[in-house]
């Protein structure tokens, strides 16, 4: 049984009544419901091995189960393992494809995989994590996801700001919280609550926001999130928001089975609160969640371009045009392997030796810290260039024509780090290797043998032992 703080049973019986609040506490013993997303970037999408027997009435691609990370699905980017509650976030903010879109607190991923598949990679998404290890987890997430329209930053909302300022249509604020939407999934997050963290995290929160607020555009939509019960950190934030921002409007947002509306007798009773959507532990299946939706109702302007100033101090990124080699490396790559993709010069960018897919009409990020600046093609290495991981899972199997069809087992022999051994002959040079019409790498034919590429870091090691599939 879960022991809870004494002042946190005191604070929620007298705010939800002894009764409900009883309900609530109890709740918190009770057991996870696990969920997942199909992603809609990759071709035949619902062509997978998991139940769909279950979906969630509130998100179309959500659906209620588990599911492995080292199966072929969730490997290749066709399944997210998400809470059912947090994957109403992204659902809320209904990224169009074309949009400019900002997930500012972004990592693991969740919401930033989501937002690009509802936006079917047009337009742009940034993601940003301040946590530079977070931030990686989120690169790898969206590398997975096949997103072609994204930019991933590690910077604080005051540098993006200064870079930003009215530049997105949308922005999504999942803000740091005193996590007590977790307490059932994570017990361990309960030793970090005392009866002032709410009001702390509260603190962080406005200093974020007013920061975001600098880069919506006028008419703009900011959705606001969190993983908490707290009011102080909830319906209170809101309130201030409208309070701050006169111009902003609360929308309505749509309320399915379970889910509560906002409590304005929590936040000094301002009725549109109620407009606002709570996931409570009794009520809704999945974690605690708290999502409000507000629009800039001034009248839009014309597109704001990010400001160009000098380059800041510290590790920033380095665009720096291809040489006339490294071009010719490129196309001598998308040639044989038969690239379709149509990616023009001017929308090619290095990094060191990593090239990158970065449209030419993108915003210029080089005042900021990042980790993926666009898409990463591959890498240039002694007068040869290697396809990445990336483009790997980016591509549909007709967007490029060296594909090699492999066995469930063959797949599993690559992911772990072996060779495969052909049974005829292919010319040399890099193919796009697919199991279940699912593109899984690249890997290299050279005789009789495909050497392996696949990153050594996500090798799926005793998968071949363990047969977890």
């Amino acid at each position: 049984m879960v022991k809870l703080p004494s002042e946190y049973q005191e604070k929620y019986l007298k705010l939800l009544g002894p009764v409900e609040g009883q309900k609530f506490l109890d709740s918190i013993d009770a057991k996870v419901q696990k969920g997942f997303r199909l992603n809609p970037l990759k071709a035949n999408y619902q062509e997978v091995a998991y139940d769909l027997s279950k979906p969630t009435p509130h998100v179309p691609t959500g659906y209620i189960g588990s599911v492995s990370g080292r199966s072929l699905e969730h490997q290749t980017g066709y399944v997210y393992s998400q809470d059912i509650s947090a994957m109403y976030v992204a659902q809320v903010a209904d990224a169009q494809p074309g949009e400019k879109v900002l997930d500012l607190c972004a990592a693991p991923g969740g919401k930033s995989t989501q937002l690009a598949e509802n936006m079917a990679n047009q337009g742009l998404l940034v993601a940003n994590e301040i946590n530079r290890k977070r931030a990686a987890i989120l690169a790898e997430n969206l590398e997975r996801a096949g997103a072609l329209n994204t930019i991933v930053l590690n910077e604080s909302p005051q540098n993006l700001a200064s870079v930003f300022p009215g530049y997105f249509d949308k922005i999504v604020v999942d803000a740091p919280c005193s996590g007590e939407g977790m307490f059932r999934k994570d017990h361990d997050a309960i030793k970090y609550w005392h009866a002032d963290y709410p009001a702390e995290c509260a603190v962080l929160q406005k200093e974020i926001l007013t920061e975001t607020m600098q880069m919506l555009r006028p008419g703009g939509t900011l959705v606001y999130s969190t993983c908490t019960f707290a009011p102080e950190e909830n319906e209170q934030i809101v309130a201030w928001l409208l309070e701050r921002y006169p111009y902003l409007e609360l929308v309505p947002i749509k309320r399915f089975a379970g889910m509560d509306a906002g409590r304005p007798d929590w936040a000094n009773g301002n009725p549109d609160l109620t407009k606002t959507v709570r996931m409570m532990f009794h009520h809704f299946q999945g974690e605690g969640q708290f999502v409000a939706k507000l629009v800039d109702t001034r009248i839009p302007e014309v597109a704001a371009k990010p400001q160009k100033k000098k380059k800041a101090k510290g590790k920033r990124t380095n665009h720096i045009g291809l040489s006339g080699q490294q071009f010719d490396l490129w196309q001598d790559f998308a040639q044989k392997s038969g690239l379709k993709l149509e990616i023009s010069k001017s929308d090619l960018r290095l990094s060191g030796d990593y090239l990158y897919w970065y449209h030419k009409d993108w915003p210029d990020i080089s005042r900021l810290k990042f980790m993926r600046p666009g898409i990463m093609l591959g890498v240039f290495k002694k007068n040869r260039f290697e396809p990445s991981y990336t483009l790997a899972l980016a591509l549909q199997p007709e967007q490029i024509e060296r594909v090699l069809e492999v066995t469930k087992e063959e797949w599993q022999a690559y992911v772990a780090g072996n060779t495969l051994t052909l049974t005829q002959r292919h010319p040399v040079g890099w193919y796009l290797l697919v199991c279940e019409k699912k593109p899984f790498a690249f890997g290299k034919v050279v005789d009789l043998t495909v050497k392996n590429f696949f990153p050594k870091g996500l090798r799926f090691i005793g998968l071949l032992d363990n047969q977890e599939l």
